[in-house]
């Protein structure tokens, strides 16, 4: 008698730039246990925008929470080094990070953002990483999410993305609007072009402070950008790069005319 082998389950790390017990993060660690083994390895608080700093000057702590639930006193990041470097013993079939709370759209959401750094980290790291924030409705008490229905979209993307895999070297950035969402579509990066605001105070002692606001951001780019298609309603998926080179000015006579001159050669006339 052949005994079959069960296939083996797939391993999902999950991280996010929100903290390991926002809602977002484990409503989706719920979801993605129907098809997989999870495990959530997160900043221990709130550390958006930070990019993709690493914490190189103070050690770092790794707090069990629950038997796969880690928390990191660092930055997204970190969370991705700790986490394949010490908790999981295999590699994860794929790194999740998100659900953010609000959208990372555009060029300049995506350097800053901590939730798009995490999955950058990991494609360094080879392992097949995607970002996924939600936008919340506007209600009289704020921002409303509807984690439920966005982590069973997210679902559905990673059992694609088992199948189907990521090129190397290839990181997807998701949107996904409020619902009822129309579909999903394929876009680049846009612009969100800010006026920051910065706050000037005084301290009780006297002393000046700053505080730097968002301002209020506008959305630039063709129709089929993520600025503007998440804008319609639609969930947008934009494939991003490791390799920021812009290819197409390396070969470009204004390069060119600029080694010669740093060579100590003749321009072009």
């Amino acid at each position: 008698m052949t005994i079959k082998k069960q296939p083996r389950k797939p391993l999902f790390l999950l991280t996010n730039d929100d903290g390991y017990n926002s809602p977002g993060i484990t409503i989706l660690a719920e979801e993605l246990k129907k098809i997989g083994q999870v495990y959530v390895v997160a900043p221990d608080r709130e550390r958006s925008s930070i990019s993709m700093a690493l914490t190189l000057r103070r050690p770092l702590r790794a707090e069990k929470i629950s038997r796969q639930v880690y928390a990191v006193d660092g930055t997204p990041a970190d969370c991705v080094y700790i986490a394949l470097q010490h908790i999981l013993r295999q590699k994860p079939d794929l790194l999740i990070s998100g659900l953010n709370l609000g959208p990372n759209l555009g060029c300049q959401d995506v350097a800053y953002s901590g939730t798009v750094a995490a999955a950058l980290q990991g494609t360094f790291m080879g392992i097949p990483s995607i970002a996924v924030s939600l936008v919340g409705r506007n209600n009289s008490n704020g921002q409303k999410y509807d984690f439920v229905q966005a982590a069973s979209l997210v679902r559905n993307i990673v059992e694609v993305l088992l199948r189907k895999k990521l090129p190397p070297k290839t990181y997807l950035n998701i949107n996904i609007p409020p619902f009822p969402v129309r579909g999903v579509k394929i876009t680049k990066l846009g612009e969100k072009r800010y006026s920051p605001e910065l706050i000037k105070k005084k301290d009780p002692r006297g002393k000046t402070y700053f505080w730097i606001g968002v301002g209020h951001p506008r959305a630039v780019g063709p129709a089929d950008s993520d600025v503007k298609v998440v804008d319609k309603g639609w969930v947008s998926i934009t494939p991003l790069h490791i390799d920021r080179t812009n290819h197409q000015l390396v070969k470009s006579q204004l390069f060119s005319d600029l080694q010669r001159l740093l060579n100590g050669e003749s321009s072009s006339p």
